[in-house]
């Protein structure tokens, strides 16, 4: 699946480019169609599109003495498809703790950090499926931008996810896969296992789902 506003084909790209520009108050199909030079069933042909798609949403109607006019405004979701440099940011940051506070204490940290988001999120919803767990997780993986799926691998299935969000940074830090694997570990209640890593080489990040935390006799079986 493509990421951002590559999603979206040259002419709704712009259209979202012009509604971030507008920001919260929105833009009416009139502006959109002079800004654009589209006709004004194809700005709301799009609209209706981007709507359906939920970047998109009606803003507040702007009073001009008769009619109100009718206002469209990206969606918190909308804004999101718009890059964001964070990257750097983080590294930057990392660097600095690394250094203040050493390699064992940024991994807790990050575990923790991971267990933290988790935290925050509906439990997942697995059903009776053998491949149920396996599943939600990916599910939810993938609504967080990794490109996830279920996969069988011999009598189990495990999650195998083709986009490292944290890639360039996992590349210079990699405790980074600490909040990884703690925030799995808390959305699932099980034991995750790193089979394969994209930073280490790998096709794919490829996790196995334990044990439940805390039972015994759960082999590592770590990449």
């Amino acid at each position: 699946m493509a990421q951002g506003l590559a999603r979206f084909g040259e002419t709704q790209q712009r259209l979202l480019r012009q509604l971030l520009q507008a920001g919260a108050a929105g833009s009416a199909v009139e502006t959109l169609c002079e800004r654009l030079r589209i006709s004004h069933n194809a700005v709301r042909q799009h609209l209706t599109a981007l709507i359906g798609r939920g970047v998109v949403e009606r803003a507040a109607s702007q009073p001009t003495g008769g009619r109100p006019q009718a206002r469209f405004a990206l969606t918190a979701e909308g804004r999101e498809l718009f890059p964001r440099n964070y990257g750097a940011i983080a590294g930057a940051l990392l660097s600095q703790l690394h250094a203040r506070l050493g390699e064992a204490e940024v991994a807790t940290m990050l575990q923790e950090l991971g267990t933290t988001v988790a935290a925050t999120q509906p439990a997942l919803q697995p059903d009776d499926a053998p491949d149920g767990l396996a599943r939600a997780l990916a599910q939810r993986l993938d609504a967080l931008g990794y490109e996830a799926l279920p996969a069988r691998h011999g009598d189990e299935w495990q999650v195998e996810a083709f986009n490292c969000v944290f890639h360039a940074l996992a590349r210079q830090h990699p405790q980074v896969c600490k909040f990884d694997l703690a925030y799995m570990e808390a959305a699932t209640g099980r034991r995750i296992h790193h089979m394969e890593c994209i930073v280490r080489g790998g096709h794919v990040c490829r996790f196995r789902i334990g044990a439940p935390r805390g039972a015994r006799n759960d082999e590592s079986g770590d990449g």
